[in-house]
């Protein structure tokens, strides 16, 4: 890498799985920003969540900690100020830190180590979606996933997630050429979308992409009885055994999420053409990602909330300076994007900071700037709703291995099974790999006191909730500042400065 600190812009999507990319391989799905970064960058192919739901997997991603570290358990589980972030940490190297878009914060503190965060959040900042381990059959009906998205799939001149979007990309063009006035430090802007998040509902323009499109149907539909115990109780919790669920309303569901892919990718072609054009491109660290998968009518399931590859695995591209054009085979997760932004930092010649709380990543920059592989591993935990005990996760080598108190274990080889329908517990030339991870599943966690720790905040968050709703209420949803006093022309300003700042490029007249 070159000797000089390179701007990082990380685009970041909400519930995007890989496997519905043209950059990993889908056969019509169009995404050609995507693949253009893909084709001169390096493609993690295994790369996965360390939770499958949107906050827990984001605390993960800020922090490089697994989420029972950080008690981050669910999607209304409180992100302390007092755990480190990448933006913490690039900050005392130099770098300008910005958030436009989606992070799902919980709790007062909405910036977490940013300068700078110029959108609001989509969803509450509060204590509402905390789930009930103590009743966890029972459906929190105002917020719980069911067959909604699916059923009412389609087209439609607007929504609140179409809404926010073209605010997060208004936003993060407008950073974009702020940063170009300013080039005494380096950046790091996290452009972070809700899209192609259901409810799978897209305008005209990108609908009509798939107009003529013979739209796929899943591989494999699985009866409630041919599930897992875990996944049986996601079937319920959403309500996807469902009759009325036909062939027509899954393709239709299916093409509004393709439709809404493409979106995506349209934000991935407008910051590449805006790094372009104010003449930052050539030094600017591009990284693609997502919070999690979505299943999308896989096994019969939807959205998340399990380690299925569908729901499991997330996209990462790496392109810019130093970065070679390879795929890279080991496998790895979210919680490696901090070491990983802090190693391109340091590779291009700042001060490498003081880690002082313990990161559960590896950089990923040695296998992005060479051929080098490491292997890797990937750990996953699940703590939040339809499950009444933890759900984890090890991803090694050509295995996966699931387990949850009181479930049967699951075992995969991903390499002759793909698609994750043989299970390989109960076959004797398999017993001693299963006993491996089985062993190393009791020594890492200790299942008793997870379960304990997630019931005693679950309550804990319920009571605060219910008293912070009472009387005058203080809401921590971020209200991103303005100042006009300060934008484009006014009379304490000098005219020809402000023209000359805001010209990107600069005006260079003719010899």
């Amino acid at each position: 890498m070159k000797q000089n600190p390179p701007n990082i812009v990380l685009i970041m999507a909400d519930q995007l799985a890989p496997q519905f990319t043209g950059a990993y391989g889908h056969p019509f799905v169009k995404t050609p920003h995507m693949d253009a970064l893909s084709a001169r960058g390096a493609q993690f192919d295994w790369a996965y969540c360390n939770s499958p739901l949107c906050a827990p997997s984001r605390f993960s991603f800020m922090s490089g900690q697994l989420v029972t570290n950080i008690a981050a358990y669910d999607n209304a589980s409180e992100f302390p100020s007092s755990i480190l972030t990448f933006p913490h940490y690039l900050r005392v190297m130099g770098y300008n830190t910005c958030l436009a878009g989606k992070m799902h914060f919980v709790g007062p503190d909405q910036l977490h180590g940013f300068e700078e965060r110029v959108t609001t959040d989509c969803y509450p900042a509060n204590f509402a979606w905390t789930p009930n381990w103590e009743l966890p059959d029972e459906r929190i009906d105002r917020w719980y996933h069911n067959m909604d998205s699916v059923f009412e799939a389609g087209c439609a001149a607007s929504t609140f997630q179409i809404a926010y979007d073209e605010e997060v990309s208004f936003s993060t063009k407008k950073k974009l050429v702020e940063y170009a006035g300013d080039r005494e430090r380096p950046f790091c802007l996290v452009a972070s979308f809700i899209h192609p998040h259901d409810p799978y509902v897209a305008t005209p323009e990108w609908w009509n992409l798939y107009e003529d499109v013979e739209i796929d149907l899943p591989n494999n539909i699985l009866d409630y009885d041919q599930l897992d115990p875990f996944s049986q109780r996601i079937m319920k919790g959403i309500e996807s055994n469902n009759p009325k669920i036909t062939e027509e309303v899954i393709k239709n569901a299916r093409r509004g999420y393709y439709a809404n892919m493409s979106y995506f990718d349209s934000q991935i072609g407008m910051i590449v053409k805006t790094l372009k054009e104010t003449e930052q491109f050539d030094n600017t660290i591009i990284i693609i990602t997502a919070d999690h998968g979505e299943m999308l009518g896989e096994r019969g399931l939807w959205y998340k909330m399990n380690f299925f590859e569908p729901s499991g695995r997330v996209p990462l591209i790496m392109a810019g300076p130093g970065i070679i054009n390879r795929k890279v085979k080991s496998i790895c997760s979210l919680v490696d994007v901090l070491p990983t932004l802090i190693d391109i930092g340091v590779q291009g010649g700042m001060e490498e900071p003081e880690l002082v709380q313990a990161i559960d990543g590896r950089s990923l920059l040695p296998m992005a700037t060479s051929d080098f592989e490491d292997g890797g591993e990937a750990i996953g935990e699940y703590c939040a709703e339809l499950t009444p005990s933890p759900v984890f996760m090890i991803r090694r080598g050509d295995y996966k291995f699931i387990c949850s108190e009181g479930d049967p274990p699951l075992l995969y080889n991903l390499e002759d099974d793909p698609e994750e329908l043989d299970n390989l517990v109960g076959k004797k030339e398999f017993a001693s790999i299963l006993g491996e991870f089985e062993r190393e599943a009791a020594n890492r966690w200790d299942i008793d006191k997870i379960r304990t720790d997630v019931i005693a905040k679950q309550k804990q968050r319920h009571t605060l909730f219910k008293a912070l709703e009472k009387g005058k209420v203080s809401h921590w949803d971020y209200n991103p500042p303005r100042d006009a006093s300060t934008e484009y022309v006014r009379t304490h300003m000098d005219w020809k400065f402000a023209t000359e700042r805001t010209r990107i490029p600069p005006f260079k007249p003719s010899s």
